[in-house]
């Protein structure tokens, strides 16, 4: 195992990183269209990026993953290949997906890592699941980003979370709107819980 640096690497599922607001006024396709670092994904086409980029909170949870290792990999070119095992499903425009079993079978391929589908996690179970694993992808609901609300739902999202004990859970929100909800993210446990949807993906080198 490589050793790892201090801190874990922070990536938003859009290029530019201050763009959540926009996203959620205008619509993903609408405000993406206005991403002047958009070619910075992968993508081979500005509609390409406009399509994909609100589909790709798990891709930038891989990103992270990656970079703490030192392996910059763009967000689209990762949905590419990730697609190519099953994790997502394009028809007519729509995106399905992400499909974890399938990633699961993509990650360990095409980069070696561990990885397992972890279904009815508690909350409490997480800083356990951390002590196994270096990493848990969580789903939670994308309203993560303004804890202070009651989220409408459960899951529906994927952030990164690094570490956990029994007073505060450490994350990297991919579509967070602030630098306080990006990179470093911290909630009390029962406050993540609100958002959990008690699945996830525990991810190691």
């Amino acid at each position: 195992m490589r050793p790892l640096p201090e801190t874990v690497p922070f990536f938003s599922q859009w290029e530019t990183p201050d763009m959540t607001l926009a996203v959620l006024a205008d619509g993903a396709e609408a405000a993406l269209r206005r991403d002047p670092l958009w070619q910075g994904s992968g993508a081979a086409t500005l509609d390409e990026y406009a399509v994909w980029a609100a589909n790709i909170c798990g891709m930038a949870c891989l990103k992270m993953i990656l970079a703490t290792r030192g392996e910059i990999v763009p967000t689209i070119e990762l949905a590419r290949r990730c697609t190519g095992h099953g994790g997502y499903v394009v028809s007519a425009g729509s995106i399905k997906g992400l499909i974890y079993a399938p990633f699961v079978t993509f990650v360990q391929a095409e980069f070696g890592l561990e990885a397992k589908v972890m279904t009815n996690v508690a909350m409490s179970d997480i800083p356990a699941i951390l002590q196994r694993s270096r990493f848990f992808i969580a789903s939670v609901s994308s309203s993560i980003r303004w804890p202070e609300r009651e989220p409408p739902s459960k899951g529906g999202h994927l952030v990164l979370v690094t570490s956990a004990s029994d007073r505060l859970f450490r994350f990297h929100n991919p579509s967070g709107h602030t630098s306080a909800t990006q990179a470093n993210a911290v909630l009390a446990p029962s406050d993540f819980d609100r958002f959990f949807a008690n699945r996830g993906i525990a991810v190691s080198f």
